[in-house]
């Protein structure tokens, strides 16, 4: 078993043939990370493998060169298969070994995953592929039918086994090992060691040589950025868009916990005039890949995406990975995060964290090895200043494409409106957006309140009027039409709409305060098959709002409901 990894400067000290030495060179690797240099020495030396690496380390290399250097090309048989937890990342490896095996002629590798038809699938198993890279799902499919022969199988590769076995493919893996030759070469890779990872490899791999890259794996976030802004839930949309103001953001993903929360921020943020798009595992693997294409043509600037979902996601404009909502653990906290900084490059991971969330953040700080900066939210006179930065780089940029031509256009304009050229320029930049936005106020959005306890949601609602809408759950009341409809027929922005709290038989919301004219307008309206009825409903002097009974605990980063104390309030 290693705790470092040996000292080897070059690719071409670790043993691998010449065909794969120059396609490195070509891509521009130079020196192999600590799990390229200790994994492929063994693996090429026919060892099983035990390998505990984070993501972003580079450990797709370490097993896929081995893998192409112990393959022939001539033969069209499966040699090699290849486990991941997701359809993103079987992609992302099936690239990679592409990329790597670019001198091999008459390489072949397939992609083997679920929402995808099989048709295709089965006409490229029976051509004949060297190497299969597959969710664990639908590979037990295609054995069962009998589409993929594994009789001549070399290696077998699981990645993120502590992924697959969480997300419960147990027996899945079980029934591929049951179908491997046994002189098979094994090599499992793990960000983590749990007892079901650690019962897989001494059930199944031969003697395997154990490599931990703690260190190393630790050391693959240092040129991660990581810093927190402690904002309210209702602000977070607020200090996103300052966020992306005054950064110097190129591409971002932002991660939240549930598939309509991306979708309701991504449709929110395109309406504020960001290129934005969804990510979560609703969509169709077609959609998926065309989202993911859009972000590396530079077609989209934000993802807003579940974990899930952007697992293995390796796009190089990802200057930025914010965390929107707070993740369910640490270790998946470590991948959203390892998005960006990949291969030597810089990155900047950003933490939304409420006031309550604070205590957990040490976790967090413990699993990177890494302090995480605490910052203050951007000020009006900061976001002024980045838009001013924006436009003034945007203007730098049109002047070294400007010429005789633009020069004699101002000419005759100031002609034809007798405009001097400091005239002339104030008008043109009061047509041109970026230049607007500079013309509008910027409120600073207030600080989080620094104590623990619960605030009412008058409080954590300043500046707005409670409102009574009559329907609540138990007439099959959301929040979504409600939103829609208020946008729609009171003339107000989804930014404006506060919380909005459901009870049994009536529902409150949070609106700036409206008008008589508007509340009469709304009064006809139709949610659901009931006529929307609203009134203001102010809270007495002194008085909270409690949370309803249907509340659940928030679970701790172990997964376990914490335990109650006393009676629910209702």
């Amino acid at each position: 078993m290693s705790d470092t990894a040996p000292a080897a400067t070059q690719f071409a000290d670790l043993g691998l043939p010449a065909a794969l030495l120059e396609a490195l060179n070509s891509l521009g690797y130079e020196t192999p990370s600590p799990i390229q240099a200790e994994a492929i020495p063994t693996l090429l030396e026919g060892h099983d493998l035990l390998g505990l690496a984070q993501t972003g380390t580079g450990k797709t290399a370490a097993f896929a060169l081995p893998v192409l250097a112990g393959i022939d090309p001539s033969l069209r048989a499966t040699q090699a298969l290849i486990l991941t937890p997701t359809r993103e990342l079987a992609l992302q490896v099936a690239e990679a070994l592409q990329r790597y095996a670019q001198n091999l002629r008459g390489f072949s590798v397939l992609a083997l995953y679920g929402g995808s038809a099989f048709g295709p699938q089965f006409k490229a198993l029976e051509r004949g592929v060297q190497v299969v890279v597959a969710t664990p799902g639908r590979l037990t499919d295609h054995l069962r039918r009998g589409s993929l022969k594994l009789q001549q199988l070399r290696f077998l590769v699981l990645d993120e086994a502590d992924e697959m076995l969480k997300m419960g493919f147990a027996d899945d893996l079980e029934a591929v090992f049951d179908e491997v030759p046994d002189n098979t070469q094994k090599a499992l890779f793990s960000a983590t060691m749990p007892p079901g990872v650690r019962n897989v490899a001494r059930n199944h791999l031969r003697d395997p040589k154990e490599i931990r890259l703690h260190s190393g794996a630790k050391s693959s976030l240092e040129t991660i950025t990581q810093k927190v802004w402690e904002v309210a839930n209702h602000h977070k949309l607020d200090a996103m868009t300052r966020l992306l103001e005054v950064e110097p953001v190129e591409a971002m993903i932002v991660f939240v916990r549930t598939k309509t929360a991306s979708l309701e921020l991504a449709e929110r943020l395109e309406a504020r005039g960001f290129a934005a798009a969804a990510l979560n595992g609703d969509l169709s693997q077609q959609l998926r890949e065309q989202v993911v294409d859009r972000l590396k043509r530079g077609l989209l600037d934000i993802v807003v995406a579940t974990d899930v979902a952007a697992r293995g996601l390796d796009v190089e404009r990802i200057t930025h990975v914010l965390n929107y909502d707070l993740p369910h653990d640490s270790e998946s906290y470590v991948h959203r995060i390892g998005r960006t900084g990949r291969a030597g490059r810089q990155g900047t991971a950003i933490l939304f964290a409420t006031p309550r969330e604070r205590r957990l953040l040490h976790v967090l700080e413990k699993a990177t090895g890494q302090k995480i900066e605490p910052q203050a939210l951007p000020s009006a006179d900061a976001v002024r200043s980045g838009r001013l930065n924006k436009l003034a780089t945007r203007l730098n940029s049109a002047s070294e494409q400007s010429g005789a031509l633009h020069e004699q256009l101002v000419h005759d304009l100031q002609e034809l409106t007798s405009l001097d050229a400091t005239e002339l320029a104030a008008c043109l930049l009061s047509i041109l957006p970026g230049a607007k936005a500079l013309l509008e106020p910027v409120a600073d959005l207030p600080t989080a309140p620094a104590r623990r306890e619960r605030d009412s949601l008058a409080e954590r609602d300043s500046g707005l009027v409670r409102y009574k809408v009559q329907g609540g759950r138990s007439n099959g009341l959301l929040p979504k039409p409600l939103v829609e409809a208020l946008v729609k027929h009171a003339g107000l922005q989804k930014s404006q709409i506060g919380n909005i709290k459901l009870f049994n038989e009536h529902t409150a919301v949070y609106l700036p305060q409206l008008d008589s004219s508007t509340l009469n307008r709304l009064a006809g309206i139709e949610i659901n098959g009931m006529t929307l009825q609203i009134k203001a409903w102010p809270l007495p002097p002194g008085e909270t709002e409690h949370r309803p009974r249907h509340h659940k605990p928030r679970r701790d980063f172990a997964g376990k409901q914490p335990p109650r104390k006393g009676k629910p309030r209702g």
